[in-house]
């Protein structure tokens, strides 16, 4: 393996992908049960998701180094720019080929899924996909970057949590229903949960950068307690999306909570910033270990 190659894996950050999957897993899921599902739509909507989330890391890597958000008092990892193993030049060629990339496969995509019959429905995909890539670029890049003003939390929460399970489920289904909304909110907010802890982590260094997010608006005291919320009533609509009536037939199922429950117990011990890094990698993969349940739960249990 090319050293080369291995920085840009590097760039593309592994570890992020299971989250960036979470909710295509969990709105197939909701699919499954309903003997509605196609292996192809399934794979397709993995890569692109994938894809999606490649060119958001590029961008982060792009956006926060040519800042200088990404510097020695930053508590995370270091990113390739930051150590000087890719280039401004070369990060931005990366973008722009993913990009390409990410919307051939959309396009692909929404053409197995819906085909030519859906006109309408299908440039509406079409359009998600381009602002798929917009607030992936556009969350740490240029002027008006939306990760810089406080306004991150909202776009993962839509795009890592409606879009990706309502928008996966409607592949498979043609159809929306109350439990594709339910469970997309619960991932949507376990997604903004992660970001919640990279911020609170990182937030220092970005009032000292003049990255305005969330944690640094309120301040770490409220940014926790916003944390609070927003695993709690992430809870509570994975519990809706279930469904009441099976989850009394079935308590085993709530045993699906307990990576949760203990996030929590986990955060209220933090009491520095840097102790928030290691609970980013249990969250993201407690949050892509439930859509797994949730797929055993509807493909097999229900």
């Amino acid at each position: 393996m090319s050293s080369q190659f291995t920085v840009w894996l590097a760039a593309a950050r592994l570890r992020t992908l299971p989250l960036s999957v979470a909710g295509i897993i969990t709105g197939n899921a909701i699919a499954f049960e309903g003997d509605r599902f196609s292996i192809d739509i399934f794979i397709l909507s993995l890569i692109t998701a994938i894809a999606f989330q490649i060119i958001s890391n590029f961008a982060n890597d792009y956006g926060d180094g040519i800042k200088g958000t990404d510097n020695k008092d930053r508590l995370g990892p270091e990113r390739t720019l930051q150590q000087g193993l890719l280039t401004a030049k070369a990060l931005k060629k990366g973008i722009y080929i993913t990009s390409i990339l990410a919307m051939l496969l959309a396009i692909a995509l929404v053409y197995v899924a819906l085909g030519k019959d859906q006109l309408v429905v299908s440039i509406f995909f079409f359009l998600l996909a381009i602002a798929a890539v917009w607030a992936a670029i556009k969350y740490t890049v240029g002027l008006r970057a939306f990760g810089y003003s406080g306004l991150g939390d909202l776009f993962v929460f839509l795009f890592f949590g409606w879009v990706s399970v309502i928008g996966a489920y409607y592949l498979q289904s043609k159809t929306i229903d109350s439990t594709a909304l339910f469970l997309g909110t619960a991932i949507g907010l376990m997604s903004v949960g992660v970001l919640n802890l990279n911020n609170m982590r990182d937030i220092d260094n970005d009032k000292n950068s003049k990255k305005h997010t969330l944690a640094v608006l309120m301040g770490s005291q409220k940014a926790k307690r916003y944390h609070y919320f927003l695993i709690i009533v992430s809870g509570v609509f994975l519990y809706l999306g279930i469904g009441s009536t099976w989850v009394m037939k079935h308590p085993f199922s709530l045993l699906i909570l307990f990576p949760l429950l203990f996030h929590l117990y986990q955060v209220n011990k933090i009491k520095e910033p840097k102790g928030f890094d290691p609970l980013l990698k249990s969250l993201a993969l407690s949050t892509f270990s439930i859509s797994l349940v949730l797929f055993v739960i509807f493909s097999i249990f229900k």
